[in-house]
Parts: C-alpha cells; structure tokens; sequence
C-alpha cells in the first residue's frame, strides 16, 4: 500500500522556522516529481512548491519564493519543505502530493503561525 506521510508541523511564532518532511512508503517515487500543496481554512487547496525527480529543477508559488525551500533526498523516498520567515497566511495544512500512474496525497500537517 502506497503512502505518504508528512511530519513537521505545528505552532510556531511569526517569523519563525518549520522543516516539513514527507516520507514515502509502498513504492519509489524517485522518477516523479513531487509537490507540496496547502489548504488554509475556507479556502481553497493551493500550490505551494514542486522539485524535479533529480532536485535539480524547483518552481515555486510567488507566495513563498524566498522563504521556502523543497529537497528531497531519492534514498530515503523523502521530500522536505524548509519553511523561513514565517507570517500568519501560512497558516494551513500542508500536503505531500506526487503525481505518478496514480495521484497521490498526503494526509496533511497543521502549520499554525501566531502573530
């Protein structure tokens, strides 16, 4: 069985650090590229970063370019989201997605940033 699991979130002050890890279990998704998305409360599911199967290639929402930063590591079937100067619109939780034969879907972690 195919999962993913994030792990990392939790309550931090703005301007605050978070590291987000997402572990991938059933199956390698070392050829695919893997994305982090969010949901905020009331809102809709929005992108948030991708990386390329190699890490050589990353893209990410104007919302956080320059603060958050995605890698992945192939042996560990891991990708990460380093999150940096925090601000309360982060608030969300955060969800690992790769889209391979199949879509597949983390079960989501809270980031709840406090002004």
């Amino acid at each position: 069985q195919v999962q993913l699991v994030e792990s990392g979130g939790g309550l931090v002050q703005a301007g605050g650090s978070l590291r987000l890890s997402c572990a991938a279990s059933g199956r390698t998704f070392s050829t695919y590229a893997m994305n982090w998305f969010r949901q905020a409360p009331g809102k809709e599911r929005e992108f948030v970063a991708t990386i390329s199967w190699s890490g050589s290639i990353t893209y990410y929402a104007d919302s956080v370019k320059g603060r958050f930063t995605i890698s992945r590591d192939n042996a560990k079937n891991t990708v990460y989201l380093q999150m940096n100067s925090l601000k309360p619109e982060d608030t969300a939780v955060y969800y690992c997605n790769v889209r391979a034969t199949t879509n597949y879907w983390g079960q989501g972690t809270q980031v709840t940033v406090s002004s």
